[in-house]
């Protein structure tokens, strides 16, 4: 019978015999190994400059196609929103430098920011979902009525696309000032959002964010935010839901908006305010929302076109 001594001496001498045929295969095969290994080496440095090269290149491109944009940018857009009224959201996420560039230009184009209202990274947080449909729900104006579905984003959005959206036809106040303070001070007291000054009624709203953010929330978070802006957009004469660099992914809120057919049918949307064009694109596609016309403008797949009246092309 075969002990299990035995084994444990065999399963050793196959052990030591692999070795052995180790140490004796690298002392013949070591030098065009290691030759081999060196050339390898050599041309994956090679390329890897090549390849930093190319991105510095294109890196400067960038910067100077964004120069440029920057420089027309103001004359691109003058006039195009003349005598027209302009209110800005922002998310908690979206640059402030963005935002300030952006106000600037829509300046430039003859309208007037009535103010902004930030919106806090709680007012989009799902475990704080609940209160804030309580709150969007009880101050909602008299006679308006409410969206059956969409959730908190949506009854948030109907909530101050009444009070801080001027009727999209009479270009009257949907609200008085008084339900129009209450529903920010209810929702500024909440948590919810954020105040500099007085908040005036316009014709046209801005909804600006960041980026995507992959926690594993961020997508309920994207819903919200695409939700109330499309909300907004049904109060008023039209809304821009404008992003940057990789909110059109499917867990940004550029990305769930363009991903709803009864979204997109109404609301426009702008992937690269990020940059200079991204943000001459705003205002072009506040002058289009005016107009009636919604699109899904930048550089990501899912954008029809980078700019209104430029297809895919360019032409």
């Amino acid at each position: 019978m075969i002990s299990l001594r035995y084994h444990i001496v065999s399963l050793a001498a196959a052990f030591l015999a692999l070795a052995v045929g180790v140490v004796l295969g690298s002392s013949t095969l070591s030098g065009s190994l290691l030759s081999g290994l060196a050339d390898n080496r050599d041309e994956l440095a090679e390329r890897v400059t090549e390849l930093e090269a190319e991105r510095s290149t294109l890196q400067a491109r960038l910067a100077e196609a964004d120069g440029f944009a920057a420089s027309v940018g103001p004359r691109v857009v003058a006039d195009r929103l003349d005598e027209r009224s302009v209110v800005l959201f922002t998310t908690e996420d979206a640059d402030s430098r963005h935002r300030d560039a952006l106000v600037e230009l829509i300046e430039s184009s003859g309208a007037e920011v009535t103010g902004e209202v930030g919106l806090t990274g709680a007012f989009a947080d799902p475990s704080k979902a609940d209160r804030l449909v309580e709150i969007a729900t009880r101050l909602q104006p008299s006679g308006a009525e409410l969206p059956t579905s969409g959730g908190p984003g949506s009854l948030a959005g109907a909530l101050l696309g009444q009070t801080l959206l001027l009727d999209a036809d009479s270009a009257e106040e949907q609200s008085s000032s008084d339900e129009r303070t209450a529903a920010l001070t209810g929702l500024e007291e909440g948590g919810f959002v954020e105040t500099s000054g007085d908040v005036e009624p316009a014709q046209l709203a801005v909804v600006l964010t960041g980026g995507d953010v992959d926690d594993g929330r961020a997508g309920d978070r994207a819903a919200t935010v695409a939700r109330f802006a499309a909300q907004l957009d049904r109060a008023g004469a039209g809304t821009v839901l404008a992003g940057s660099e990789g909110s059109a992914t499917g867990s940004g809120a550029i990305g769930v908006a363009r991903a709803d057919s009864t979204i997109t049918d109404m609301l426009s949307t702008v992937d690269h305010v990020d940059t200079a064009a991204g943000r001459v694109v705003t205002v072009l596609a506040l002058r289009r929302q005016l107009d009636g016309e919604a699109e899904q403008y930048g550089v990501a797949a899912n954008a029809d076109r980078p700019a209104p009246g430029v297809d895919a092309t360019g032409s």
